[in-house]
């Protein structure tokens, strides 16, 4: 009996222990993806990042991230801000070439506040979110995510200046 109740003390810390978050690391190299580390602060990027947005002629989208709720129940994180960019003449253009691309749209610039108080901008690029879709749209479509490639970078160099 007493082995019994042992084991299953066992298991229930071992399902609590799984259940915690881990220790996330930071961003690093990912195939793919664009990664810009920044002495600028989490909300100074922020505002950075939709000022660059903006001066390239694309739009702000979506915001979410985990960070203010998480407060709210009492949890501190980093900040962790997911921005979701993208502008009508290109979402035109991606279902011209496969409508199942568009479930792609909008492409996310992601800014991380690190632990010394700076913040990291990355993103995947156009190329890698569009890259399943090349047999449906093709050249064109390879064409355009490079195009967009472009897009997103001058806008990650411009808000990281």
């Amino acid at each position: 009996m007493i082995g019994k109740t042992w084991m299953g003390r066992l298991a229930r810390v071992a399902l609590v222990a799984l259940a915690l978050p881990a220790q996330a690391g930071g961003i690093g190299d990912r195939p793919g993806w664009q990664v810009f580390d920044t002495d600028m602060s989490y909300e100074d990027l922020i505002g950075a990042v939709t000022g660059a947005v903006k001066a390239h002629g694309f739009g702000v989208v979506t915001q979410a991230g985990p960070t203010q709720a998480a407060a709210r129940r009492g949890i501190e994180i980093p900040g962790n801000r997911v921005i979701g960019v993208f502008n009508n003449d290109y979402a035109v253009k991606v279902l011209a070439r496969s409508t199942a691309a568009m479930i792609e749209a909008p492409i996310r610039f992601y800014v991380t506040e690190n632990p010394d108080g700076s913040a990291t901008l990355s993103y995947k690029t156009p190329s890698l979110v569009f890259a399943p879709y090349l047999d449906d749209g093709g050249d064109a479509l390879a064409d355009l995510a490079t195009e967009l490639d472009g897009h997103f970078l001058a806008m990650a160099q411009a808000a990281t200046r």
